[in-house]
């Protein structure tokens, strides 16, 4: 493993920052009992926070491992860095204002800041992408840990493309006309309007689809899928079948292949204005069919195919602590 002093400076200081900001949010929290769109209005700068906590971190581990184009790829997750920055500037001002921050179009000002917010957004997915080029192109050792971190980079972007289709007018507002004059374009919810009863913790909508909800699963792949893999070396003093490498290289496949299957069943529920606790028979159905494929790939690429490999090589403790690159 990389040590965490040759992570990405940049990104691991905005991930720092953002640790204050969820703690000031927290705060807010408590002592701030304005509602703004049916939530506490500090709850926007927290959920904001944490999630860019767990991304800036999860990018500065990854850009460790980049080896070719490390310049490139030091500007590119410095450029992810601001982006987020300011993206995260323009959400706290606005609360502190006591507006809205996405969809705000009611004064010039509101739709400066929200214009500014979707170029940010624009740089924050380019310079996503630009890192996910350097490590398709990396040399990166061990296969599971290869593919676990591009699938879990790419399932990422995808998420992070659903922000776009939020800005979009709703087609109640289409019908209502004069977008020219409207306070808000664009929504996270389908089928019913912001602000209506939502689920704890997330605010996800309980009433219609929410297409935050295929935004953050899309993501937080880039988190999880490394997890997951770590997790399977974790096992492997338990479980010997998990020290050879091909075994925990088909089970990251499986997985990536899982939570792709996921992203695009919720991304289906949302569209359709569906609740994610309200699911009807054809998502059921959808949902069973990723579970018992799961399970089936997931058998057989727990099925060995040849004698384990000698156990200075496979171990999980030496796994652990080997270079991940070339």
């Amino acid at each position: 493993m990389p040590s965490w002093r040759s992570w990405h400076r940049p990104l691991v200081l905005f991930a720092a920052a953002m640790a204050v900001m969820a703690v000031v949010s927290a705060v807010g929290l408590l002592v701030d009992d304005r509602v703004l769109a049916g939530s506490a209005i500090w709850f926007k700068p927290f959920k904001f926070a944490v999630s860019f906590i767990v991304y800036a971190l999860a990018l500065a581990w990854m850009l460790a491992l980049v080896t070719r184009g490390r310049r490139v790829g030091w500007w590119a997750g410095t450029v992810v860095a601001l982006a987020c920055l300011g993206e995260m500037a323009i959400i706290t001002g606005q609360v502190i204002r006591g507006k809205r921050s996405h969809f705000n179009h009611a004064t010039p000002f509101d739709e400066t800041l929200f214009n500014t917010m979707a170029v940010t957004v624009v740089v924050l997915w380019t310079g996503t992408l630009v890192i996910a080029v350097l490590l398709l192109r990396a040399r990166i050792a061990d296969r599971a840990t290869a593919w676990a971190i591009r699938s879990g980079v790419l399932l990422a972007l995808v998420g992070a493309g659903f922000g776009f289709l939020m800005t979009q007018p709703t087609p109640e507002q289409r019908a209502a006309g004069n977008l020219d004059n409207a306070d808000v374009i664009g929504a996270h919810s389908v089928g019913v309007a912001d602000g209506g009863p939502s689920m704890p913790l997330t605010g996800w909508s309980t009433t219609g689809g929410d297409l935050r909800i295929p935004h953050f699963v899309g993501m937080h792949a880039l988190q999880l899928l490394p997890l997951f893999l770590l997790a399977l070396v974790a096992l492997a003093p338990r479980l010997p079948r998990l020290r050879d490498p091909r075994v925990r290289l088909r089970l990251v496949l499986v997985a990536s292949g899982a939570y792709a299957a996921v992203v695009a069943l919720v991304t289906w529920q949302a569209l359709r204005g569906q609740p994610l606790i309200h699911p009807d028979g054809a998502t059921l159905v959808a949902a069973a069919l990723i579970v018992t494929a799961t399970a089936v790939c997931g058998h057989g690429a727990l099925r060995s195919t040849a004698a384990p490999q000698k156990a200075d090589s496979d171990s999980a403790s030496d796994f652990a602590d080997k270079e991940l690159v070339a």
